[in-house]
This record gives C-alpha cells, structure tokens and sequence, in this order.
C-alpha cells in the first residue's frame, strides 16, 4: 500500500508545479491552489506526524493544549517553551514602539513581566477565546468544545458535532483570522470518531504538518472522553499555498522517501478534556528526515 504521506507530498508537487503564482497580505507571494483533501487513517494507533522532515510535534500538541484552555496571550505558550505565536504581536510592537527589539528580548519581557506581557502579549479573540468563550449576541458565552463532548457521549448519531472559530464580529480585532476554521465530527455504528477539518488557508510547508498533528491530538483526547476509538482524520484546504521563499525547502521535501508512520497514544485518562497535560502524549517510533528550515511569513 502507498505510503499515506505521499498525499501530502503529492500535493507539495501540485502547488509548486501547478499553483497560480500571486502576491498576498504579507507580500511575499505564494503558488496557490484552491481545493485539496488527505485522509489519514488513525484506527491502527499511526499518527500522520510527517517523516520527510523532522516535525516538532510536541509544540503542536502544547498549542493545541494552549487552544483548549482558552488563552489568548502569549505568555503561556512562551512558559512552555512554545515560540510559533511571536511573530505577530512582534510585529505589532515593533510598528506602534518603533524599537526594532530582537525576538528574543521581547519573549523574555513577555515571560518576565505580567504587565508587559497584558499589553503587547495579547492576540485577542483567537482560536481558543472562540471554542471555548463564543460571545453570543445575547451576551452569553458558549463552550462549543465542552458541547461537543456532551453531544459526542449522548447523542453520537447527531450531524451537528462541530465547533468553528470564524467570529465575524470578532475577526478585526484577532491577531490572525483562523485559518484552521471548522472541526466537524462523526462517530461510526462501531464505535469510531472521525473527524474533517477545514482549512480555509494553509501554510503548506510550515503549517500543514502542525495542523495535522493538533488535530489528531484533539480526535485521541475527544474520542477518549467520549469513550470511542479513533477513526479518520479527512483534512480539507481552501487555499493551500507555498509561499515563494519556500519553493526549494518544498522541492527538497518532495525528494525524500517516507518512513513509517510513528504511533501515537495517551497514556492515561483525565476527568474531562480540560484534564490533559503534554506527558500525556506517546509517541513511539518516529524516525524522521532532518528538520527543514523556513522562515514564517507574517
């Protein structure tokens, strides 16, 4: 059977070869196609954790964590050692101050001080404000993640087992709009979660392999409260694109062979899913390529 890393690479293929070449919000361009499905399958304990370059998938699985708290500062992410969310509020302190501080020195005052970190940490309404504190119009907040788990136990066959975060009331004052949009959810006659993801945009070289991962952690931790088994991960992408300073980074992923799939586990059960902590998380026999390095376009 082909490896199911192929789909991934296969689509890296069809962006470089094929994508409509444009200049975007951050003005470094892309190749861009619009519309693109993989599947993974999760049943047999593999987790699609990318081989063909070494993925960090315990910053993936720490933000995800990050999501499910509801946090929108950077703060905690940079005491857990997690770097992915900088560039942005980075960017914004270095426009409104006009100080041109280095990365590092802003994380460090970030993690220092509270007060610091209350003003030029913050992202605003992001992913984890939306799951878990959706502002109604009513004034009333939401948990859509806590429903989902409620609905997942007592009501499996239900079609309206999804959350979103596309607050259009909410969308000027976020850091970065979400662009991994809407978990929707299926549970099998036997027993099995499956879920489909979909990503308006996509960062294909850089980002894929992150949303991959988050979201396989957050299908083991759902279908274990649940008391379910994973079942397929069907990831879905609007606009996927590479963005042209990763063209060769792109070409030299295309030119490994995968290795096998490494497995993924959770090693105990916590009381509800606001229960996990990172060493919750087993992953065994992954042997990766050598990382590939990009930058981040903000």
């Amino acid at each position: 059977m082909r490896h199911p890393e192929y789909q991934y690479l296969d689509l890296l293929a069809q962006v470089l070869n094929h994508g409509d070449e444009r200049i975007d919000r951050t003005g470094v361009g892309t190749r861009s196609i619009f519309g693109a499905l993989v599947r993974f399958d999760l049943s047999d304990g593999t987790a699609p954790i990318l081989t063909t370059k070494r993925v960090y998938w315990k910053t993936a699985v720490k933000e995800m964590l990050w999501f499910l708290t509801g946090g929108t500062n950077i703060q905690a992410l940079l005491r857990d050692n997690v770097r992915i969310w900088t560039d942005w509020p980075l960017a914004v302190y270095r426009r409104e101050t006009g100080e041109n501080v280095s990365q590092e020195e802003f994380e460090r005052r970030v993690v220092e001080d509270d007060a610091f970190a209350a003003r030029w940490g913050e992202l605003g309404p992001v992913y984890g404000k939306q799951w878990r504190r959706w502002l109604g119009a009513d004034g009333r907040e939401h948990d859509q993640i806590a429903d989902l788990v409620q609905t997942l136990r007592n009501n499996p066959t239900s079609r309206r087992m999804l959350f979103h975060g596309w607050n259009v009331a909410e969308l000027g004052a976020m850091a970065l709009p979400p662009c991994h949009m809407v978990y929707q959810y299926h549970v099998t006659s036997d027993g099995r979660l499956n879920c489909l993801l979909f990503q308006r945009s996509v960062d294909l070289l850089l980002g894929a392999a992150f949303n991959y991962v988050g979201a396989t952690a957050l299908q083991l931790m759902l279908a274990q409260q649940a008391g379910l088994r994973p079942g397929e991960l069907i990831w879905v992408g609007g606009d996927v694109h590479l963005y042209l300073n990763h063209l060769e980074q792109a070409r030299q992923q295309i030119g490994r062979e995968p290795h096998p799939f490494p497995k993924m586990s959770l090693v105990r059960r916590p009381e509800s899913i606001d229960g996990y902590r990172i060493e919750d998380f087993l992953v065994e026999d992954y042997s990766p390529h050598a990382p590939i390095r990009a930058e981040v376009a903000v």
